[in-house]
């Protein structure tokens, strides 16, 4: 799908939105920091769609900037169910969106692509889809992400702040994530470490480094 110009939209089937941030380019499969955006990025309040009312949370601008500094692309992966229930649409989505893009760069950090699956069971029309592929615990976002960008996907990390977010790291071949504030549960062949205080965040840090050493450039 593309506008009139030919770009490509980001809005690539009813319920899904794929959309490449700036030019950067990356080695071939090459590791990504993956993040959840509500809860982790900005903070969640309850279905985001007003763009004056997003915030940041701080604790998460160090670990883009790593990525940023290394190399790294760095993917957002976001369910928007306020989307399938009609609470919002798209249009207001990409404002929303925009926004915190707007602030994160306001910051000096950056994002490279941003995916959000609005496909939900309680959705109306053709949004309605239970346990949809794209839709975390589901790997779909994460697995489209690795196809476009030519990710090693097993090397990747992923943060976010709901269990749904881990479980879809490991179903994508991940082996390792981080969860914001939450009870790490444990998840069979995939490694998770809580986000919590600034101790934590020098370990998220400095795992996103090492992931530059083990690209093997």
């Amino acid at each position: 799908m593309a506008d009139r110009s030919g770009t490509p939209h980001p809005l690539t089937e009813p319920g899904l939105w794929v959309e490449r941030i700036g030019d950067r380019i990356f080695p071939a499969r090459s590791p990504a920091l993956f993040l959840d955006r509500d809860g982790t990025i900005n903070v969640d309040t309850d279905y985001p769609s007003d763009p004056a009312e997003i915030e940041l949370r701080p604790g998460m601008l160090p670990a883009i900037a790593a990525a940023n500094r290394c190399g790294i692309p760095v993917v957002i992966v976001t369910n928007q169910s306020g989307i399938a229930r009609g609470y919002f649409g798209w249009d207001v989505f990409a404002k929303v969106n925009g926004r915190v893009l707007e602030l994160l760069h306001g910051e000096g950090v950056f994002v490279d692509m941003v995916l959000a699956c609005a496909y939900h069971e309680a959705g109306v029309g053709p949004l309605a889809i239970a346990d949809h592929p794209m839709r975390k615990p589901n790997p779909g976002m994460l697995i489209e992400a690795g196809r476009r960008l030519d990710l090693d996907l097993r090397g990747s990390l992923m943060v976010g702040d709901k269990l749904a977010d881990m479980q879809a790291a490991r179903r994508a071949g991940l082996a390792r994530g981080w969860l914001v504030d939450g009870e790490a549960a444990f998840q069979p062949g995939f490694a998770i470490r809580r986000l919590h205080d600034d101790h934590d965040l020098g370990g998220l840090t400095a795992a996103i480094e090492t992931l530059v050493g083990d690209r093997g450039d």
